[in-house]
């Protein structure tokens, strides 16, 4: 690795700066800045080195800085007809998306975001520079710390740099729309991209070879379309891909997400409605504060935000509140009958 690349991360660390230096946030492209709740105001703000290291166009693999925008490196994977799967929403950067972990539509086809993590080097609460993975899935071993840092938020660590695992650009794809059953659609097609629904209208994502385009198009039955619908707003639903059936032709009913689009063999729901807050197993809540308790005992990082307020949790946590002195954090453990 070269010293350039080394030094705009340990630089990072030292604007993070060490574990007395107060509350801080990482700020990406601020496209889902509301995930989680809101940062607490006397955060200082940083932001992540950018720019593309190194693009292994042979290994399908790509290191790049985590302030880079998902559109600047979509922009140069496409010149040697490669993409990731990674939402490209307008000024997003690929640290924010791991940080929120929402996947784009095609996550039936492509799968979810934290597939496409293989390392990271991230920045700890203490200003320490960690690197967790490896930049191919056989010289992984141990804990894998990158599925646990996608979606957390940016409350761990904050991410520097990445290696992300590429795909081949689809050489056709194809959006089609009609009124056909969703749930009968996704299991007669072949791997489509994604399946969306709004209770009346069906839309389908097809990509790959041009010939099977073409012949799963066939097969559903659906006529040429622009592209996908406009998503509703602001809020995300996650049911379970069994539970979407029931939205049924009108999601106006009490306790119903109002318009939505649905994600049909995944469970997200876009809609112009607030989910109902669900109650967590306490003993996930449990989980979550040790987890915080370990990478960042005093709070510092993202102060405010919590991954369970973002997946809808009833009551969400407290665990990531004010930054504690070292003193506190001792007499809570002792307290718990910690060390």
């Amino acid at each position: 690795m070269s010293s350039a690349t080394t030094g705009a991360v340990e630089a990072f660390a030292a604007e993070v700066g060490p574990a007395d230096a107060g509350p801080v946030s990482a700020v990406g492209g601020r496209t889902q800045w509301g995930v989680g709740g809101g940062v607490t105001p006397d955060a200082r703000e940083v932001r992540a080195p950018a720019g593309i290291v190194a693009l292994e166009a042979a290994d399908m693999t790509v290191r790049v800085r985590a302030g880079t925008t998902v559109a600047e490196l979509d922009a140069a994977l496409a010149e040697v007809g490669q993409t990731v799967a990674l939402p490209a929403w307008d000024g997003a950067t690929v640290g924010g998306v791991l940080a929120v972990g929402h996947s784009g539509l095609r996550r039936l086809g492509w799968g979810p975001v934290r597939d496409v993590l293989l390392e990271a080097r991230v920045v700890t609460a203490d200003g320490r520079v960690v690197k967790a993975g490896g930049p191919t899935v056989k010289n992984v071993s141990g804990y894998d710390l990158c599925r646990l840092l996608v979606g957390s938020l940016g409350t761990l660590a904050f991410t520097a740099e990445v290696v992300l695992r590429t795909r081949p650009l689809p050489p056709a794809e194809r959006w089609l729309a009609g009124d056909a059953d969703p749930f009968t659609l996704v299991e007669r097609l072949y791997r489509p991209a994604a399946v969306l629904w709004d209770g009346t209208t069906t839309w389908v994502l097809l990509d790959g070879h041009p010939d099977d385009v073409a012949a799963q198009s066939a097969l559903s039955g659906l006529a040429d379309a622009d592209g996908p619908p406009a998503l509703p707003g602001p809020h995300r639903w996650s049911l379970r891909p069994s539970e979407l059936p029931a939205l049924g032709g009108d999601g106006s009913s009490p306790g119903g997400p109002g318009r939505f689009v649905a994600e049909v063999g995944v469970g997200v729901v876009h809609a112009d409605r607030p989910a109902r807050p669900r109650p967590v197993d306490p003993h996930v809540v449990e989980l979550h504060r040790r987890i915080k308790a370990v990478f960042d005992p005093g709070g510092r990082l993202n102060p405010g935000r919590h991954a369970l307020v973002a997946a809808g949790a009833e009551g969400g946590m407290t665990t990531n509140r004010r930054p504690q002195t070292p003193e506190s954090v001792t007499s809570e453990r002792r307290n718990e009958g910690g060390p």
